[in-house]
């Protein structure tokens, strides 16, 4: 009983997870040999009467992206907020807005009620980027703050984990197999003295 469900887990969780493991796959090929060619298209408008928080030039973490976000609904616009700080010499709030396909620049002129926002396009290796590295360990006091993100977030972590469990049901599965034992024994030493070659390559 155990081996069938090992078994049966272990390929229909590989054939749900393969086309996320494709996509990562395929952009950390373009991470790793092509250079990224960023989008040159850049839209800028600008928004007057916007209302502003009145407590913007003192918002921090998780409290900024929820002044950031009341803004960016205003203009009619949505992503993850990257960043969103307060530049106490020009008195802006500063928004960076992020999602597959765009990225923009949000200047909120605080005493001015006005806001400016740039556009620019991304192309099809940059999204391919954003994906693989998204959410990422940077700002992590605020990342996530945007639903499809915490959905992207919660299937790289579903991605991650049964890996893991492909990889070890794959080992339990070829011990079973007993016609596979020496066939087997022979790829899993020849992987393990590559990736030990590898580590020592590395570190010397």
């Amino acid at each position: 009983m155990f081996y069938r469900w090992t078994r049966d887990i272990h390929l229909y969780g590989g054939l749900f997870i393969s086309p996320f493991l494709l996509l990562f796959a395929v952009s950390v090929f373009f991470l790793n040999h092509v250079k990224l060619v960023p989008g040159t298209e850049t839209t800028r408008e600008m928004f007057e009467g916007i209302s502003i928080p009145e407590s913007i030039s003192q918002v921090q973490g998780a409290a900024a992206v929820t002044a950031a976000r009341d803004i960016l609904r205003q203009i009619d616009l949505d992503g993850e907020v990257g960043s969103a700080r307060f530049a106490r010499q020009n008195n802006r709030f500063l928004i960076q807005v992020l999602k597959p396909g765009l990225e923009a620049s949000v200047d909120v002129e605080v005493g001015a009620g006005k806001v400016t926002v740039s556009k620019r396009r991304m192309g099809l290796t940059e999204r391919l980027a954003y994906l693989h590295k998204m959410p990422g360990p940077h700002n992590v006091d605020i990342r996530g703050n945007w639903l499809p993100t915490m959905v992207w977030r919660l299937f790289a972590d579903v991605t991650v984990y049964l890996v893991l469990f492909l990889t070890f049901s794959g080992l339990y599965l070829w011990w079973v197999l007993r016609t596979e034992r020496r066939i087997g024994l022979v790829m899993l030493s020849l992987g393990l003295v590559t990736f030990i070659g590898c580590v020592h390559a590395l570190l010397h």
